[in-house]
């Protein structure tokens, strides 16, 4: 069961992770204006735990859920004993993609993509993966580039800096500054296969003035949203990667500079100086359709 539209009207600033087990935390979800949650079946819930997850989800998808949420559900790592188990689950709950952890290589994304085939999940389920290992992360072109190689259903990165910081021995300190060359890797690859990438989690959900300066630091290296671990965390990520009240501007200058009789024919425009070409009018368009579907969540029952 999708609890989302078509993939290109979707917006994918802020993506609330939710532990399984947390069931107040998945009563929430409904009424809450992230573009995303992310269903947690493996840090957040300890093995003892993991069937009462699987249970908490089961009941959550068989109500009504909100069509304009996107829903990830996390499982845990292909080589742990509750892989088959979230799988299962998976199937039969059908979100829109499914996260798998711990990626090291293109094998990984592959086995994945080998398993939801063999199981006949519908070709809407994607796959998104975890960056969050050193090898994982030097591996990025690679994994990346299974989208084109058998893997369609690869869809999304999401950075996990928790396990990299763990690994590479870089210290948590603010501005990142010695984990960027890792995440704009990570942004590189993405953008090279077309995937969308989502910055990693912060965990003072206390501090969002940090988190705010976090979040505009990733909008500036390209990421398209943020991971976040609390909800008074999604106002500030939705804020920080947009629409900004200046691209909106801008893009409504596009589209009707291209919207001139002088210009149907043309795919470069003179707009105020600068040159503009058509390919910067389907940016724009698809800018402003993202800003009427906001628009109508804010209006929506």
């Amino acid at each position: 069961m999708s609890l989302a539209g078509p993939f290109f009207m979707r917006i994918q600033r802020s993506f609330l992770s939710v532990p399984a087990i947390n069931q107040r935390a998945l009563d929430k979800v409904p009424t809450l204006e992230c573009d995303g949650v992310i269903f947690d079946l493996e840090d957040s819930v300890a093995p003892e735990k993991k069937v009462q997850a699987r249970d908490n989800l089961r009941r959550f998808f068989s109500q009504e859920p909100r069509s304009d949420h996107i829903a990830i559900i996390r499982v845990n790592e292909i080589a742990s004993p509750f892989f088959e188990a979230d799988l299962a689950l998976v199937l039969e709950l059908k979100p829109d993609a499914v996260l798998l952890p711990k990626v090291n290589d293109a094998t990984d994304i592959e086995a994945l993509q080998a398993r939801l085939d063999a199981d006949l999940a519908p070709s809407e389920l994607k796959i998104w993966a975890m960056m969050e290992s050193a090898r994982g992360v030097a591996n990025t072109v690679q994994i990346a580039a299974t989208r084109e190689t058998g893997a369609h259903r690869l869809d999304g990165f999401v950075v996990g800096l928790n396990d990299l910081r763990k690994e590479t021995r870089v210290l948590p300190r603010p501005g990142r500054t010695y984990l960027v060359p890792y995440l704009m890797q990570v942004v590189l690859a993405a953008r090279a296969y077309g995937l969308c990438v989502i910055d990693s989690v912060s965990n003072d959900f206390r501090d969002l003035d940090g988190f705010a300066s976090e979040c505009l630091q990733g909008r500036e290296m390209g990421f398209d949203g943020k991971m976040l671990i609390h909800p008074a965390q999604i106002a500030p990520a939705n804020r920080a990667f947009g629409p900004w009240p200046e691209e909106i501007a801008e893009a409504q200058a596009v589209v009707t500079a291209f919207a001139q009789p002088e210009a149907e024919k043309l795919n470069v425009i003179n707009l105020d100086g600068r040159m503009i070409e058509r390919l910067h009018l389907e940016g724009a368009e698809k800018l402003l359709a993202q800003v009427k579907f906001i628009e109508s969540r804010k209006t929506d029952p």
